[in-house]
């Protein structure tokens, strides 16, 4: 049979090389290229140990000036990236699964992969496609990559009977899960590209619970954990997420339209101190008096994502195991009768 070749496990645990894909003197105008991007990296690297030496001398002054250090200090960093940025052995490496977050060279391509190559594009697509903003927050500017994944969909095998084995995999912002894939908690996977540690609130909500009393709808809360420290060296996923309000898996009522279930990563301005919700303080939620009450930071960026969920038979084991209550129905109104006052009566 054809032999199919398999792509290397490649990994900062299994390193590669970067080796040309072309050997020297094939394509002349290949070797141009790597020859100036080498030389153009070299010329800034030069610049880099000149303004390095500057601003040290700068900072040694009996009375330096801070502002001109500011400027000094931004221009370095903007250097030291521009001088191994377009080097293809570091833009091999942070493709190929080898990126070191420590490094800024490797943070700075992470993020703009991230921000230029679809990903952020779609997020923000399906939040105002379906109206989370601003039905949950007024606006949004995510600053840190946040992805989610759930076991793959239970698959039974006709011929055994048996299900195939299931493994988390990745989920696409907008599309619809179901409800067997989110009774455990989900895995949460963050790209952060600020160096220092800042403090964030996860929280799960659902906008589209019916509220009956009011004609409209209402939140609830599935998870809330305050106080997540996160820098662009935190492990992923993130650890110790059920510590607080405890994870209540989706459960989209019977009759319903599709549920919107929204996960968002708030930035704090210090620590917070938030009681838990028991089960029954969850619903009625607002994700607005939550971020003016606690002075969240929504507008320094933070994280965001969603997915949907319709009704289906699980549903209703979440009810019966999980929330031990009688599992609500609802229906469209009975539309009015026009002619109830006149019915019974002859016509002429």
């Amino acid at each position: 049979r054809p032999f199919t070749p398999r792509r290397p496990n490649i990994s900062r645990e299994r390193p590669r090389e970067w080796n040309r894909p072309l050997a020297f003197g094939v394509l002349p105008a290949y070797d141009e290229a790597l020859k100036y991007i080498k030389t153009d990296s070299e010329v800034l690297k030069t610049e880099t140990q000149q303004l390095q030496a500057a601003l040290e001398k700068a900072k040694a002054a009996p009375e330096p000036d801070t502002d001109v250090i500011q400027k000094m200090e931004e221009k370095l960093a903007i250097l030291e990236i521009q001088s191994q940025v377009n080097l293809p052995e570091v833009r091999w490496k942070v493709r190929n699964g080898m990126a070191d977050m420590s490094n800024a060279v490797h943070r700075h391509i992470i993020e703009k992969r991230w921000r230029e190559e679809g990903r952020l594009d779609e997020l923000m697509e399906r939040i105002h496609q379906m109206f989370v903003v601003p039905d949950v927050v007024p606006f949004l500017h995510p600053s840190l990559d946040l992805r989610v994944t759930y076991p793959e969909h239970f698959v039974r095998r006709i011929d055994h009977g048996d299900s195939k084995k299931r493994k988390h995999a990745p989920v696409e912002p907008g599309t619809y899960l179901h409800p067997e894939q989110t009774v455990e908690p989900p895995k949460l996977y963050t790209d952060v590209f600020h160096t220092d540690t800042r403090l964030y609130t996860l929280l799960l909500v659902d906008p589209d619970v019916p509220d009956e009393a009011n004609s409209t709808f209402q939140t609830y809360l599935h998870w809330l954990q305050p106080n997540i420290a996160l820098s662009a060296l935190s492990p992923s996923p993130i650890a110790d997420m059920n510590a607080h309000t405890e994870y209540i898996p989706p459960h989209p009522q019977k009759g319903t339209h599709y549920h919107r279930y929204t996960i968002l990563l708030l930035p704090q301005k210090s620590p917070i101190s938030v009681p838990v919700f028991a089960r029954d303080q969850r619903l009625g939620f607002s994700v607005r008096d939550f971020i003016e009450t606690y002075d969240l930071d929504l507008p320094a960026g933070g994280g965001a994502f969603m997915w949907r969920e319709v009704w289906d038979n699980a549903v209703s084991t979440v009810h019966k195991e999980v929330l031990g209550m009688e599992e609500p129905r609802y229906g469209k109104p009975p539309k009015p009768d026009r002619y109830a006052g006149t019915k019974g009566r002859n016509k002429y």
